[in-house]
């Protein structure tokens, strides 16, 4: 055990946020906090760090753990370039680094007892800087910032000339590189892409140390949790696996106090009636079972019915009136900002009842689409291709930055405003069912949470009664529990979405087709993100097939059909091109092994006390270990190399 919480409790003036909070945290555990915006799991996390003091109870971390923390919307400010930022993650390795390059010059230009000294000297630093991972820390670094989305190209750009997404990114690459021994992280998802998502969920997975996460990632929380922290009503449950695990588990649970409560409730009204019963029998007899009875009532310990916080928005999409089977078609779609190609050519069609899901890396286009579909600023004009909607097509749009929302307005005047028809109890009705209460419907636009906007944006969408709607990134900013409700809107949605998602869970819950949006092109697969990555993979695999086979047997058909002599040459020539990369890929592995192999007999060598006077001996063998290690590193990227080429 590396991390425990114990009682922690925690209160703003008379507001408790955390009461009585336990659970503890194991060696490589994989953990998730979940839990409903304001269930106070980023205060928990600011407890742990120390940043915020518990009204009562405790953290007890281990001796000697090291801990890694990455904020919500953490910015990393430095006039340094990305590169150099990094490398200074491990100070330790660069200054033992720096200290094996002067001892090594030093070992050349000194002879007798002080080459013994620096040559132990260099060993010990040597053996160091291989435990913290010094000779693959380069290649580390490009992995993690290409993992997060750096191409090579950005690597010297200076940090604070970075987008506030790409410092939060620089950020949690800075975390990861350190190596902490406990990982804790709030929402790292935020500002990373698909593909830097299934990267840290990798890199996550199969980290050598503990995590502590808060997502509302529910898909990535599947891939990596195997434990679950929920935060509800003030109090924390545990439960043993992932989300999907925890959410049945919770459900069955749930279900089962329900049915306690109700049997309960059912013996106690039987009692009752017994009760009144006797006692209406007016004998001796009767009153004192009556009274032993009643006694045996107050006894019980009763069962609290179990009850949901009222976090439930009442969600309905119900659209005025049908429309025709062509929804939406998109022909010869391209964009571009000026030399810029955002994408070139795209052609799609939407029919009705369909929900289609657009995914793709951040910067393909993907808003862009949908703010050409809306006719939005320049984007909806300055475009080439036809868009043409279908017959009694009517549509509802859900803009991600809230931009349809007005920011002086209050929530009253913005719903009433727009739906001049409703009264004011219908207005407040509605915005009660979006968890707007009281006072909070006189709160302005522009004093609102990035959640509590999504609700109003929700509403007024729901309001709308169209049966075409777009949405742009619609689960950002919801917690969990809004997500489900939104995801069980759409699913009884009997009009036609379509909308731009990198929430993968809620894809997977509500696509019935997806749209990758990738080298300035649309590829349609039809289903959900389940069978994207499913079809995406085996297409990958194809490709790497047909690129094999069209390897060796180039034009084959065409050959044969021509009875061509020089392309059955040409196919024995590629054959034998094949045979003699496999060759050399042998030839490294035999070599890397022997490099291995003599590294580690030198390894006992220099560690022989036999040798300790030797010192031409010692100085030769660590001049070898080195030269072993260089080839060693040159063996590995040449192997890497033809393994590709294979």
């Amino acid at each position: 055990m590396i991390l425990q919480c114990s009682h922690i409790t925690k209160s703003f003036l008379t507001d408790i946020i955390l009461n009585d909070i336990s659970f503890h945290i194991n060696d490589n555990e994989k953990a998730a906090i979940v839990g409903i915006n304001g269930s106070g799991k980023s205060t928990l996390l600011k407890i742990i760090m120390n940043e915020l003091e518990a009204d009562s109870g405790e953290v007890i971390i281990s001796k000697d753990i090291s801990i890694g923390y990455f904020a919500q919307n953490q910015e990393y400010n430095s006039g340094k370039s990305i590169l150099d930022e990094m490398h200074g993650a491990r100070p330790e390795v660069e200054e033992l680094g720096r200290r094996l390059d002067q001892l090594s010059v030093q070992m050349d230009n000194t002879e007798g007892e002080g080459l013994e000294a620096l040559i132990k000297q260099y060993d010990q630093a040597r053996h160091r800087f291989e435990q913290l991972g010094g000779y693959s820390y380069e290649s580390e670094i490009t992995g993690v910032l290409k993992g997060l989305g750096f191409n090579e190209a950005d690597f010297n750009q200076p940090v604070q000339s970075l987008s506030g997404g790409e410092k939060t990114r620089v950020a949690l690459a800075m975390m990861l590189l350190k190596n902490p021994d406990l990982v804790i992280l709030d929402e790292p998802a935020n500002h990373l892409d698909m593909n830097s998502i299934q990267w840290l969920e990798g890199y996550l997975a199969n980290y050598k140390g503990a995590v502590l996460v808060v997502a509302h990632d529910r898909y990535f929380l599947d891939k990596i949790a195997t434990k679950i922290i929920e935060l509800r009503q003030t109090k924390c449950s545990v439960f043993q696996g992932n989300y999907t695990e925890y959410s049945r588990k919770k459900q069955a649970a749930m279900e089962a106090l329900m049915k306690q409560y109700l049997n309960q409730q059912a013996e106690i009204k039987h009692q009752e009636k017994v009760i009144a019963k006797l006692k209406s029998f007016n004998r001796e007899k009767s009153i004192k079972r009556a009274e032993s009875r009643e006694k045996m009532l107050d006894k019980i310990e009763r069962i609290d019915k179990p009850v949901e916080e009222n976090t439930k928005m009442n969600l309905l999409f119900k659209p005025r009136i049908q429309s025709g089977n062509d929804v939406l078609s998109v022909k010869g779609l391209s964009k571009s900002y000026g030399s810029h190609q955002l994408f070139s050519d795209i052609s799609f069609e939407i029919k009705r009842g369909e929900h289609v899901a657009i995914i793709g890396d951040n910067g393909t286009g993907k808003t862009t689409i949908l703010k050409i579909l809306m006719g939005m600023s320049e984007a909806g004009t300055d475009f080439s291709g036809q868009v043409k909607f279908g017959t009694n097509v009517q549509i509802a749009y859900y803009d991600q930055e809230h931009q349809v929302l007005h920011p002086e307005k209050t929530l009253f005047e913005e719903i009433q405003d727009t739906y001049p028809d409703m009264n004011n109890t219908q207005v407040r009705n509605v915005l009660a069912a979006f968890l707007f209460t009281n006072d909070d419907v006189f709160k302005q636009v522009k004093n609102l949470s990035g959640g509590e906007r999504g609700r109003v944006s929700l509403a007024k969408l729901m309001l709308s009664d169209a049966n075409f709607l777009l949405l742009d990134e619609p689960t950002n900013h919801l917690d969990i529990d809004s997500k489900e409700i939104l995801e069980h809107a759409i699913n009884n949605f009997e009009g036609t979405i379509l909308y731009v998602s990198h929430d993968r869970y809620f894809i997977n819950t509500t696509a019935s087709r997806i749209l990758n949006l990738t080298q300035q092109q649309m590829v349609n697969y039809p289903g959900n993100y389940d069978y994207y990555l499913e079809k995406k993979e085996d297409a990958e695999r194809a490709q790497l097939s047909s690129t094999i086979q069209a390897a060796s047997c180039d034009n084959t058909e065409t050959s044969l059909a021509a009875g061509n002599k020089a392309s059955w040459q040409q196919q024995k020539e590629e054959q034998a091109r094949l045979r003699k990369i496999e060759n050399e890929l042998k030839k490294t592995e035999t070599e890397i092994e022997k490099l291995e192999t003599r590294n580690s007999e030198i390894d006992l060598q220099l560690s022989d006390p036999a040798n300790g006077t030797n010192i031409q001996l010692l100085q030769e063998l660590s001049k070898e270990h080195e030269a072993n290690g260089n080839r060693l590193e040159e063996l590995m990227e040449q192997w890497e190399a033809l393994s590709d080429t294979l």
